[in-house]
């Protein structure tokens, strides 16, 4: 029961400028119990993250104007910040992509497209061992 109460608190931020695809992961992971606020304007990522204050954060790679790797060490930057996981979403699969986003600060990486179902299971995953510490 203790493990649905953290993540029904647990508030996702879902950062990507394709507007069905945060709809369809704001809608899915609200049914599975989590606070979920979306940012489909990167310029206002960094921006949205402070005032939300996120226990997560969806991010995709590439967006027009500044990709998800500055948006990441922006956040990063951030004292109340820094902790928060970052997963990158992307439709991108090449070593180097995935060697870059965790130079920047990120968490996990997961590539486009993916099922609701494993997302939510890796977001479960990452809420649950935030949550012990």
């Amino acid at each position: 029961m203790s493990q649905k109460i953290q993540i029904q608190a647990a508030r996702v931020l879902v950062i990507d400028d394709e507007p069905e695809i945060t709809d369809i992961v704001e809608t899915f992971l609200t049914e599975a119990g989590y606070t979920v606020s979306v940012e489909n304007a990167p310029q206002d990522a960094v921006t949205k993250a402070v005032e939300f204050l996120p226990d997560v954060v969806l991010l995709d790679i590439m967006m027009p104007g500044t990709d998800g790797y500055d948006i990441c060490q922006d956040i990063k930057k951030v004292p109340e910040l820094s902790h928060v996981p970052i997963i990158f979403l992307t439709g991108k699969d090449r070593a180097d992509d995935m060697g870059r986003s965790f130079k920047v600060g990120g968490d996990m990486f997961i590539k486009k497209p993916f099922s609701c179902e494993r997302l939510l299971e890796i977001v479960n995953i990452v809420v649950m061992s935030t949550a012990k510490h």
